[in-house]
């Protein structure tokens, strides 16, 4: 069935596919007659997009019907769902339906059941964790190589670092490192990394290890340059959260007498069993105890912030509170 589904929080991400599949299907002479955008304030929406799409091409090419950021998949009403029921298996073969959103499909929806049932392509975008670094150094080296940049182990690792997760700054970055280097016949080394990407704003990973070891004003330096850089908060908690709990499983772990890597990394839901031992160099200056007392008020951070409560001004509290639980002996 010519039926796409992408989903996923990675925006930059899905409008590349988007492009993608919109470059594969349509013929660029007759792109104004066989491409139709419905934006999600349209309130009849689904229904004209149904329509169309059972509309036959015109001229050479097929045609795609894109229901932007829609919600079919989280709330569907029931002459829409009707609706579906009647045209999705019977679309032409040359005509191409495509939905996005940002939220994840309900599972239990009758419309969700028969986009999974049917579609073509049913795909998450997500967004990798920023504490993932193994995975942010595999997505830098898949960007590298899509749009044909060469690089070291090292500089990858070090681009990674820089640009985090934001998928839409790596390819800007990478677009940028492939036209100094485009009579270089090498790969890019890491001080060229260092002069031309952007890194003054410090990532949360950084200000997570600067609480760790108690450092209030370097957390706090790392934190304005975070919020000066856009950085969402609840993006910044998310990292700290997920990057305390590894600590604490690890430490936990160690605590218990467990010396296999492997173990450890799988308790702690680390992907690489070899960074285990990097992360047992980062525990050894800070108690069970102190780990343990920091997940709260992580929690009591991300709770202020989803109730609407000054962001910056939170924020800059509880990193104080958790240097001060950090630095006890």
């Amino acid at each position: 069935m010519p039926i796409y589904i992408y989903w996923g929080e990675d925006d930059y991400a899905i409008e590349r596919a988007v492009v993608t599949l919109r470059d594969r299907i349509l013929d660029p002479l007759w792109t104004s007659f066989n491409y139709t955008s419905f934006p999600p304030e349209q309130s009849d929406a689904a229904i004209a997009a149904l329509n169309q799409v059972m509309t036959p091409a015109f001229g050479a090419g097929g045609r795609l019907v894109w229901l932007m950021n829609t919600t079919l998949c989280q709330n569907c009403p029931e002459n829409v769902l009707a609706e579906l029921g009647r045209t999705l298996q019977v679309i032409p073969e040359n005509s191409f339906l495509l939905l996005t959103s940002r939220n994840k499909p309900d599972e239990r929806l009758k419309s969700t059941k028969l986009f999974k049932q049917l579609a073509t392509e049913f795909r998450e975008f997500p967004l990798i964790p920023p504490w993932k670094t193994e995975l942010l150094v595999q997505a830098v080296n898949q960007a590298a190589q899509t749009v044909g940049v060469r690089l070291t182990p090292q500089s990858a690792a070090v681009l990674a670092e820089a640009v985090g997760n934001d998928t839409r700054l790596l390819y800007n970055e990478i677009e940028k490192l492939r036209l100094y280097a485009i009579e270089q016949n090498r790969p890019i080394e890491v001080d060229t990394i260092t002069r031309l990407v952007r890194n003054t704003n410090q990532n949360s990973l950084q200000l997570a290890a600067a609480i760790r070891v108690g450092d209030t004003g370097k957390a706090l330096t790392i934190l304005a340059d975070l919020i000066n850089a856009a950085e969402p908060e609840l993006r910044i908690v998310a990292t700290l959260v997920g990057q305390f709990r590894t600590w604490l499983w690890v430490k936990l772990m160690v605590e218990s007498g467990e010396r296999n890597p492997g173990a450890i990394a799988q308790a702690a839901e680390v992907a690489n069993p070899k960074r285990i031992y990097f992360l047992q160099q980062e525990v050894q200056s800070i108690s069970l105890r102190q780990l343990i007392s920091c997940l709260p008020l992580l929690l009591e951070l991300e709770v202020s912030l989803k109730q609407g409560r000054a962001e910056l001004s939170i924020l800059q509290t509880k990193v104080i509170e958790l240097c001060q639980v950090c630095r006890r002996n």
